[in-house]
């Protein structure tokens, strides 16, 4: 009995000061930066502050969402800014009211809900943002005076500064010439005109990657290895003639082993009928990368 005297004291108290429900929305002030001079097309950014009791925060889901609001008024982005006791709404419109004359329009208003959550449960509260007005400005007079030649109601065409084309000719000139340089370079490399110096262990690579991968196409591998030797050498290159191509053609030391190693697999699988033997001691994938980078000594010398 006593529990039910208490909660009928505060249900009178409570009715007896409505104010207390209200009490967490305190003031509502709307700014823009004009109230005049806006015309067709202008960006319109304002500013509404709303002063609550602390511990209220704002439902983002209450805001207004961007898109038309009026069929001449679109509202373009929103964004807020909350601190203890007061939250801030940035809104940016953007008109489109082709006004005929001088005249005040209306930004409608809208609503926002507030909520404070505790250990309680959570108490939501709606602010009201009242609508304000704007002077909305004409872009040409209602009747211009007459006049005899309808030409007459243009303006003119302004004068612009004329333009120093000379950098502009010459940056075109740079990079025409090294584009012609990078093209003969190009053709150079590919032999469109004339022939190249020749490049036999490229070739060798080219037709390795070719064959198959059977007995025969492991003996073939090693013909083009002695070909490539062949044609770099001009003449005929044999296992006891590697030093003295090697230094004949000093870029290819690098792959002195390399080519050690081959001339003995070669003589196996040529003189020795021991191809099994030959692929053990220098393999199919060791001849390929032996040959691209021979290949790659030979483009870069």
């Amino acid at each position: 009995m006593r529990v039910a005297s208490i909660a009928l004291i505060a249900l009178l108290l409570a009715a007896l000061h409505p104010g207390a429900t209200i009490a967490q929305i305190r003031d509502v002030e709307v700014r823009v930066p004009r109230a005049f001079g806006y015309f067709l097309g202008d960006v319109l950014h304002t500013q509404v502050d709303i002063a609550v009791d602390p511990g209220f925060s704002l439902q983002k889901a209450s805001l207004p969402q961007p898109g038309p609001v009026t069929y001449w008024l679109d509202l373009r982005a929103t964004a807020v800014d909350e601190v203890p006791g007061r939250i801030r709404l940035r809104l940016t419109y953007q008109t489109f009211y082709a006004a005929l004359d001088t005249r005040q329009v209306l930004v409608p208003g809208f609503s926002v809900v507030l909520e404070n959550q505790s250990a309680g449960g959570t108490t939501s509260a709606k602010a009201e943002i009242p609508g304000w007005s704007l002077g909305m400005s004409s872009l040409r007079e209602i009747q211009p005076p007459q006049r005899d030649d309808p030409a007459d109601y243009l303006r003119p065409d302004g004068r612009g500064g004329r333009l120093d084309s000379t950098p502009l000719l010459v940056a075109a000139l740079v990079s025409l010439g090294l584009a012609v340089l990078s093209l003969a370079a190009l053709a150079y490399d590919r032999a469109w005109f004339g022939s190249r110096r020749k490049r036999p262990f490229t070739r060798a690579a080219r037709a390795l990657s070719r064959l198959g991968r059977d007995g025969d196409g492991y003996r073939e591998a090693l013909r083009l290895v002695h070909r490539g030797l062949d044609e770099t050498d001009a003449r005929r290159v044999l296992a006891d003639d590697l030093p003295a191509f090697l230094a004949r053609h000093p870029t290819f030391q690098g792959e002195a082993a390399a080519l050690a190693r081959f001339f003995a697999a070669s003589r196996r699988a040529f003189f020795g009928r021991d191809p099994a033997a030959a692929q053990a001691a220098c393999p199919r994938s060791e001849i390929e990368a032996s040959l691209r980078r021979l290949a790659a000594v030979e483009r870069a010398a």
